[in-house]
C-alpha cells in the first residue's frame, strides 16, 4: 500500500490552493523544508513569509494578517506551534476568534529520532480546550488535503495535527471529508474501534487480526477532534464497548474527548490505546510505536479486553 507523510501532502495542496486563492498566506518559522510549506514558498515567494525561529511571532503575524483579509496557514512543528505559542494561539488568535490556521507538522512520537523535546504527545489536549479552535487530524494524504481546503473556508482559528512518516493511503477521490463528521471504514457488530490520525490504518489492521479470531469490528476514522462527532460516537457505543487509538497521550486526547460523550450520553465499556502519561524517546518510528503501545496488536488486546468487559457488565 502506498504511504505519503501528511506533511508532503500539506506541501502539495498549499501550492495548489495558492493558484485557486488570491488571499492564502504562508507563514513558517524557519522550517519550511520539513513542514513542506517550501513547496508553496517556491510558487507564491511574495505570498509567503519566514519569521525565523520565533513562533509567538509567527502566530500574532498571522493575527495581523486574518485582520488584513487574509486567509493564513502557519506552520512550524508541534510541540513549537502548540508549547511555545500557547498564550498567543489562546488570546491573540482564540478569544477574538480570528481567522488563522496553524497547521502543524512532526506531531507524535513517530518524529523518531529527534526524541522527547520534539515529540508531542499533548498538542491535542492543549488545543482542543481552548474556546473557538476547531482540531482536525487527517489520516491519509487524501484527507490532508481535503482538511486543508476545509480549513481554508472555514471561518475561525484551526489547528491541523501532521505527521513526519509515510502513512498509508486509505482513501479515494469517492472520499468527501467534513468538519465535525466521523468516518466508518469497516463495519462490526462485537466492538467499535475510534481512531485518529496514523492509528486509523493500524486500527483497520486490526480489525482484520480480530475477525481471525471471530470478533467483528466497526472502525471510526475521527479526524475532527473539536467539534467532536457526538452521533458517531453515540452509534459506536451501540457495539457494547469502544477502543480508541491515538498516537497521542491518553490524557486529554482522543480517548478523553469520547470518554467525555460515552459518560454524559451512552456509557459503555472504553478501552483506551496511546501514550500513557509517559515521555517518548529517541528510536526509530516502527520502534517507538511497539515500545508505546502503538500497534495493531495492542489495539487487538484492548479489543479483546473491552468484548470481556462488555459481557461482564
Amino acid at each position: 500500500m502506498q504511504k505519503i507523510a501528511t506533511r508532503d501532502a500539506y506541501g502539495k495542496t498549499l501550492a495548489k490552493l495558492g493558484k485557486k486563492y488570491d488571499d492564502l498566506v504562508v507563514l513558517d518559522a524557519d522550517l519550511s523544508k520539513s513542514t513542506k510549506t517550501v513547496t508553496f514558498k517556491e510558487e507564491f515567494p511574495d505570498r509567503f513569509i519566514n519569521v525565523g525561529i520565533a513562533e509567538q511571532n509567527l502566530v500574532c503575524v498571522a493575527g495581523g494578517l486574518s485582520l488584513a483579509g487574509k486567509v493564513p496557514f502557519a506552520s512550524s512543528f508541534a510541540m513549537f506551534a502548540t508549547g511555545r505559542a500557547f498564550e498567543m494561539i489562546r488570546n491573540s488568535i482564540c478569544y477574538p476568534k480570528l481567522n488563522v490556521k496553524i497547521a502543524a507538522t512532526h506531531a507524535g512520537i513517530t518524529v523518531g529520532e529527534d526524541g522527547a523535546s520534539h515529540q508531542s504527545i499533548e498538542d491535542v489536549a492543549i488545543m482542543r480546550v481552548i474556546p473557538n479552535m476547531a482540531v482536525l487530524v487527517p489520516a491519509d494524504a487524501v484527507e490532508t488535503e481535503q482538511i486543508i481546503e476545509a480549513a481554508y473556508h472555514y471561518h475561525g482559528p484551526v489547528y491541523i495535527r501532521l505527521g513526519r512518516s509515510g502513512v498509508p493511503v486509505l482513501y479515494d477521490e469517492k472520499y468527501v471529508f467534513e468538519i465535525g463528521k466521523a468516518s466508518k471504514l469497516r463495519k462490526g457488530k462485537d466492538v467499535s474501534i475510534i481512531a485518529m490520525g496514523i492509528m486509523v490504518s493500524t486500527a483497520l489492521e486490526a480489525a482484520e487480526k480480530l475477525s481471525e479470531e471471530g470478533i467483528q469490528a466497526t472502525v471510526y476514522n475521527m479526524s475532527t477532534i473539536k467539534p467532536i462527532d457526538v452521533a458517531a460516537i453515540e452509534e459506536a457505543a451501540q457495539a457494547g464497548c469502544i477502543v480508541t487509538a491515538e498516537e497521542h497521550s491518553v490524557i486529554g486526547g482522543l480517548g478523553s474527548a469520547v470518554a467525555e460523550v460515552l459518560g454524559e450520553k451512552c456509557p459503555v465499556p472504553l478501552e483506551r490505546v496511546g501514550v500513557m502519561d509517559t515521555f517518548g524517546e529517541s528510536g526509530k518510528p516502527d520502534e517507538l510505536l511497539k515500545k508505546y503501545g502503538l500497534t495493531s496488536e495492542d489495539i487487538v488486546n484492548a479489543a479483546i479486553k473491552a468484548v470481556g468487559r462488555k459481557k461482564v457488565s
